[in-house]
């Protein structure tokens, strides 16, 4: 399962494909009574889809890129980002993203800038990593059992391979061959000898692995996790990942592996340093779960906190996310009042 070509590119963590399951439910009715801006929430129109959460500098530069095709914004943007934490894979998951709407959107044609980028400056470290992540997400947009799917992420891993060349010490070049189908054990060595507790690369590691190692993977690295990491929230997407294509069970979302998942993405959240990258991304998946587990007033305050962004899963997954994220939202903020009158009528 992959989540996060979500993201619109961020994260590749995307990594791991999630199926918008959990974005079917029930309360729409009473959510479109619900004025948003009345709770001080940013209107559906003004929600960006191409970040989780605020980026200005990324903001200012993807921006100028687009809006130019001139690649050197964006280019100068990565070359000041330090290969440490996880800003820089969240950027360049952002980017590689973009590009690949561009390209979805105006076939041939899009994505002019990536293209030049690679050809104008070859050995640019940032350039070739956000190539090798946009080979990825391409990949994922491919229809199910196309031939070309091999072939795009033989190129990923490649030119993953002359990233990693590039800047030796980035842990990033070798997310995206992990992401892309490279050797496991090789790639993933790679990585914890240089951010051994990388939100990001922990998340592509997810998605390769089958359900119950991929269960075995969360918990360990969740217990292992440093106080300020955001590891203890990768039970939650292990379970978002492996969500069962028909919940029976009205209080599946009360179960206990269902509230231990999310009680970890709540000390994850409540320990992380407000300015990690991969924050709002657990954020919005922990919104959507607490909503489903009908938690009203705390699912309002993971709305509040990623608030004016929709590119993160589940939302990501949707046609149209920022439509997705506001109409949850909406929910939640119905479900919030509906449990104030409930309790002020007790």
């Amino acid at each position: 399962m992959e989540l996060l070509w979500v993201l619109y590119g961020v994260l590749l963590i995307s990594a791991i494909v999630l199926v918008p399951r959990m974005l079917r439910g029930r309360g729409m009715r009473a959510a479109a009574a619900v004025d948003p801006a009345r709770y001080g929430f940013v209107p559906r129109e003004e929600i960006d889809i191409r970040l989780p959460g605020p980026d200005d500098e990324l903001t200012r530069a993807l921006t100028a890129t687009q809006r130019t095709q001139d690649w050197r914004a964006v280019a100068a943007l990565l070359k000041g980002t330090p290969a440490e934490g996880e800003i820089r894979w969240q950027r360049v998951q952002t980017l590689a993203g973009a590009a690949a709407v561009e390209l979805a959107q105006t076939p041939g044609q899009g994505a002019a800038w990536l293209r030049t980028w690679r050809v104008e400056d070859p050995k640019d470290a940032g350039g070739a990593a956000v190539h090798a992540a946009f080979l990825v997400q391409r990949a994922r947009r491919e229809p199910a059992g196309s031939p070309d799917v091999p072939m795009i992420l033989e190129e990923a891993r490649t030119v993953a391979a002359e990233a990693a060349l590039l800047a030796p010490g980035d842990p990033v070049p070798y997310i995206v061959e992990l992401a892309g189908g490279g050797d496991f054990e090789a790639a993933w060595e790679k990585i914890v000898s240089r951010a051994p507790h990388h939100m990001g690369a922990h998340l592509a590691a997810l998605a390769r692995l089958p359900e119950d190692a991929s269960r075995d993977f969360a918990e360990r690295a969740a217990s292992a996790a440093p106080v300020g990491s955001l590891l203890p929230a990768l039970p939650l997407f292990q379970v978002f990942a492996h969500l069962p294509e028909v919940i029976l069970v009205r209080s599946f979302y009360e179960s206990e592996v269902v509230s231990r998942a999310i009680g970890g993405a709540l000390y994850a959240t409540e320990h992380a340093s407000p300015s990690d990258a991969v924050l709002p991304v657990v954020r919005h998946l922990l919104a959507a779960f607490l909503l489903r587990a009908e938690r009203f007033p705390e699912a309002v305050e993971q709305f509040r906190a990623v608030d004016g962004y929709a590119g993160a899963a589940p939302w990501a997954y949707e046609a149209d996310p920022a439509a997705a994220y506001t109409a949850h939202r909406a929910q939640a903020l119905a479900g919030l009042q509906w449990s104030s009158e409930r309790g002020h009528t007790r």
